[in-house]
């Protein structure tokens, strides 16, 4: 396992990079990963020593969902749910995201929301799997 320099974060798995289409005004794709990380560091803490990784690629400023060289995100914990004035875990839009739940399912396949019970790869199938068109479209 690869250590990361003095974040005071392990890496354990890392998923491959997937392409999206942005979320919002931005008209330029991104490139998405999801890591399987060990810390000491409670939530808040991990989100402030992300927020100053993100820091040093980059400012993040204008309109939401615009543009940026790196966003990072605490999507889930094995804590199970955590809230705060600043951060929520499970991420709040996660389920709805396959840009997210892709990447989570290939490195954490049975690792289960704990707000639903499902597992990244059952909420990754749900948003990804092929539906029948309904009964009075046209074609059929």
């Amino acid at each position: 396992m690869i250590e990361l320099e003095g974040t005071g974060l392990k890496l354990l798995a890392k998923s491959p990079i997937i392409a999206s289409e942005p979320l919002g005004p931005s008209i330029r794709r991104y490139a998405n990963a999801a890591i399987v990380a060990e810390t000491e560091l409670e939530p808040e803490s991990l989100l402030a020593l992300l927020k100053q990784i993100e820091r040093g690629f980059g400012d993040r400023r204008g309109q939401r969902w615009s543009a940026r060289v790196l966003d990072l995100d605490i999507v889930l914990w094995s804590g199970g749910a955590w809230g705060s004035d600043t951060l929520t875990i499970p991420h709040p839009f996660y389920r709805t995201r396959p840009f997210v739940t892709g990447p989570a399912a290939a490195i954490a396949p049975n690792w289960r929301d704990p707000l639903t019970g499902l597992t990244n790869l059952q909420q990754h199938t749900r948003l990804t799997r092929p539906r029948a068109l309904p009964s009075g479209a046209p074609g059929r």
